[in-house]
């Protein structure tokens, strides 16, 4: 399973990239609007740092799949690194399938039932994105979700990617690698959870304590 970071912070993406861990960005509307930024100007510098995917969402006001489409090529043109965001509705397939024969990547977003990412898959989706926190969030197991579109992906030979998205926990990071999910976008939190442990921490402190002892600096 690969990583992506999930935000739109730049100091955050060069941290995450640093590290050799992550392969590519996601981002959306609401995180853009937190960093108070100009979008493109967002993505540009995204992609200044990143040598990966990078996915930008269309505007939540974008409905139809004609603007869609119109909205989708100019992100299209920032970088040929940009991977358009679109959400899982009918104006959103209509558009993917258009935007797939063009040539341009797409990641069908707030996906959350398998047949909701079958669909976008056959719509030529390159990425489909089921949310897994905002499930549990309603007491429903987002896992499952996962699980079922990795089983449904391998069965019927889909070439889209699944990228396990609303990641919350390093629980949810592990669950999705076990069942063999393609990718998890995951936030800088969350990278950091992943990073650390106490009994590490512990560890490390011991061995200076010894190291101190032996050489005294």
């Amino acid at each position: 399973m690969r990583f992506f970071i999930d935000t739109a912070n730049v100091d955050e993406i060069r941290i995450a990239n640093d590290l050799g861990i992550i392969c590519g960005v996601t981002t959306n509307p609401s995180l853009i609007a937190k960093e108070g930024r100009n979008f493109e100007d967002v993505i540009k510098e995204i992609t200044s740092i990143v040598d990966g995917p990078i996915s930008g969402e269309v505007k939540a006001t974008t409905e139809l799949a004609e603007d869609i489409m119109e909205e989708a090529r100019e992100i299209a043109k920032i970088h040929p690194n940009m991977i358009v965001k679109i959400p899982m509705t009918e104006e959103g397939l209509k558009a993917t399938s258009i935007l797939s024969k063009e040539g341009i990547k797409t990641n069908l977003t707030l996906i959350f039932t398998p047949t909701q990412a079958l669909l976008a898959a056959r719509a030529g989706a390159t990425y489909v994105s089921p949310f897994l926190g905002r499930l549990d969030d309603i007491s429903q197991d987002g896992l499952n979700l996962i699980a079922d579109i990795v089983e449904i992906f391998k069965v019927n030979n889909i070439e889209s990617e699944i990228i396990a998205a609303s990641v919350r926990n390093p629980i949810h990071v592990l669950e999705c690698a076990k069942l063999g999910c393609d990718i998890a976008t995951i936030p800088y939190k969350v990278i950091r959870q992943l990073i650390q442990h106490p009994l590490t921490d512990k560890g490390i402190e011991l061995f200076k304590q010894d190291y101190l002892k032996v050489f005294g600096k």
